[in-house]
């Protein structure tokens, strides 16, 4: 039972870490200009594209196969799809001050973040069941690819009209699944190759639609110019260098 604490703690910390670490921008960011605020929204997209390509997806189908990996994509962007209708009709988005379209893609990332979080922390615990050693390279690389999901969760919250503790504390909350997730994944033990497959495919599926149906277009909405070009650029090729090193 302990060994089960430790694998679970091990997960919600990485998550934390990570996604908080990227949310301290809430605490920075006050009368941004929408030049730099579309540069960091690119650098993030720039982030996790390369984590999405270079890491999750090869891993989906790695473990899935090309069915199953392509089937997890599918799903991931169907959910993400529906909750972003449940948010257009809700009344989340009423907040005085903010610009609608920003809260909305802060909101949708700690959603999909959350979402992507859980069978991240599954591949954690089936990790350390492997070996430890296995377990904290894992848990290591998924917070350090976290924190641009938790910059570009805080900052259009914060932009938005939501307070910095309150766009802080999303990034928190949405770190949670992971440690769920690891515990589910350190008891099950030997968990499907197919089962981690799928999930991976998900988690890249709800990731890619935010990228493609939230940060870029919204990136692109607050300015035009190449800066924002060259912070997507930079984003990738230090995304690819993450995922290759660590």
């Amino acid at each position: 039972m302990g060994i089960l604490f430790v694998i679970t703690s091990i997960g919600i910390v990485s998550g934390i870490v990570g996604t908080c670490t990227g949310g301290l921008m809430a605490f920075f960011i006050k009368d941004i200009s929408n030049r730099n605020l579309g540069c960091i929204l690119e650098f993030s997209s720039g982030l996790m594209t390369a984590v999405v390509c270079f890491k999750l997806v090869p891993e989906a189908f790695y473990y899935g196969g090309s069915y199953l990996a392509l089937a997890g994509l599918i799903l991931g962007v169907i959910i993400i799809m529906i909750c972003e209708e449940l948010i257009n009709k809700s009344k989340v988005l009423n907040v005085k001050g903010g610009k609608k379209d920003l809260l909305r893609t802060g909101i949708l990332m700690a959603i999909g973040l959350a979402l992507h979080n859980f069978p991240e922390g599954i591949a954690v615990g089936a990790g350390f069941e492997a070996s430890t050693k296995l377990g904290i390279a894992l848990a290591f690389v998924i917070a350090v690819h976290d924190i641009p999901e938790g910059i570009a969760m805080a900052v259009p919250m914060r932009v938005g009209g939501y307070s910095k503790i309150r766009s802080f504390g999303w990034t928190f909350v949405s770190a949670i699944p992971m440690g769920i997730g690891a515990l589910i994944g350190a008891l099950v033990g030997e968990i499907s190759k197919s089962f981690v497959g799928i999930c991976m495919g998900f988690a890249g599926g709800a990731m890619l639609y935010l990228i493609a149906g939230q940060l870029i277009p919204e990136s692109k909405n607050l300015y035009r110019g190449r800066f924002t070009i060259v912070g997507n650029i930079l984003g990738i090729i230090i995304g690819i260098i993450v995922c290759n090193v660590v």
